[in-house]
């Protein structure tokens, strides 16, 4: 084997920064499981021992953590009085849950890939699937809170008022609201809150996340406006729906085409569905990027083994892009599909009959 030796050495120079950026994701989640992030905020340099007191926990792993956070630059150290910082900017991303920014979501996440190897390993060889409610509930949770600070964020402020005609309508009271493949109920419950005068019913095939978003519901003092049921997106019952909605759970599923059918005879004339994707152009060269980078990734371990788990295994994957979800949409018989707006993150479509 004859190789460029030059290129070999900067390559393995690149790896230690991602050998780095894998070994963080457990810190992350130790941060934000323990309190130690929110043990710093606020609350200037800070030496090993007040943070350990002020957490509740062993000083010398913290002290351990503190050095594997000041490496990878997420906290600052001064080395002349040897006192750590976390700056507010890096509290909004590792500490602040409203946050836009939030993060500890994602690390939630990788630990439920990591959990699934075996699984996935399985299914490179045969081909079948590995189903949502196959994963750790770590994948759960961490989807709840990876997904909700940019629903937070743009849901009400910028999706919904994107949407012709759709606003409106959940002012003027009386409107109906399907939110299928809901999880946890995030974005269920960000629309009840911002339109008191509609009704909201979130429907997911998973029975535990359909419990789970019963007891936020229930905390948040919304369960006597808010319902969640357990059904498919093929399956979920009611008629004369305004607006249906789909959260970055298209491309999961097996036959997002008999979906599609189902939305379209579930809407009230003149109804609309709302489609919010992952962001993705049309050709795989255009999503080589960063982001991509983690969707293609998630894809991989998550979503498309979702697909293949169900009956139709279209698998689009996370990266499926405009073009072929407007070929999904407008099989299942819509004849109006457009791009209402976006993110860096997600697409947001609108479909009508």
């Amino acid at each position: 084997m004859q190789y460029d030796e030059q290129k070999v050495q900067d390559f393995m120079a690149r790896m230690v920064g991602e050998f780095g950026a894998v070994a963080s994701a457990p810190l992350i989640a130790l941060g934000d499981r323990l309190g130690l992030y929110k043990a710093m905020t606020e609350q200037g340099w800070m030496t090993s021992e007040q943070i350990a007191e002020r957490a509740g926990l062993a000083e010398r792993y913290v002290r351990e953590w503190l050095a594997a956070q000041a490496a990878s630059g997420f906290i600052r150290y001064d080395p002349d009085t040897a006192r750590y910082q976390l700056e507010n900017e890096m509290a909004m991303c590792f500490a602040e849950e409203g946050s836009p920014t939030f993060i500890p979501g994602f690390a939630d996440c990788a630990e439920a890939m990591f959990r699934s190897l075996p699984k996935l390993e399985g299914a490179f060889r045969t081909g079948l699937g590995v189903g949502w409610h196959q994963h750790h509930p770590s994948l759960f949770k961490g989807t709840e809170r990876f997904f909700r600070p940019g629903y937070a964020a743009h849901l009400v402020d910028e999706w919904i008022p994107a949407l012709h005609g759709v606003e409106a309508v959940l002012k003027g009271g009386g409107a109906k609201v399907a939110d299928v493949g809901c999880g946890h109920g995030v974005s269920t419950m960000l629309m009840a809150q911002a339109y008191p005068d509609a009704t909201f019913v979130g429907f997911d095939y998973h029975e535990p996340s359909v419990q789970r978003a019963r007891e936020l519901a229930d905390e948040s003092g919304l369960g006597e406006r808010v319902t969640f049921e357990i059904a498919s997106a093929q399956q979920y019952p009611g008629r004369d729906y305004d607006l249906v909605a789909f959260f970055d759970c298209l491309h999961d599923m097996g036959d997002p085409t008999g979906a599609a059918a189902h939305v379209l005879q579930s809407l009230k004339p003149g109804g609309s569905w709302m489609i919010v994707e992952p962001f993705a152009n049309d050709r795989l060269e255009d999503n080589l990027n960063p982001i991509g980078r983690v969707f293609y990734s998630a894809s991989t371990m998550i979503c498309t083994g979702a697909s293949l788990s169900q009956e139709g295994a279209r698998a689009l994957g996370a990266q499926a892009g405009e073009a072929r979800l407007r070929e999904v949409v407008t099989a299942g018989g819509f004849t109006r599909f457009r791009r209402a707006t976006q993110t860096p993150f997600n697409l947001v479509f609108q479909a009508q009959a």
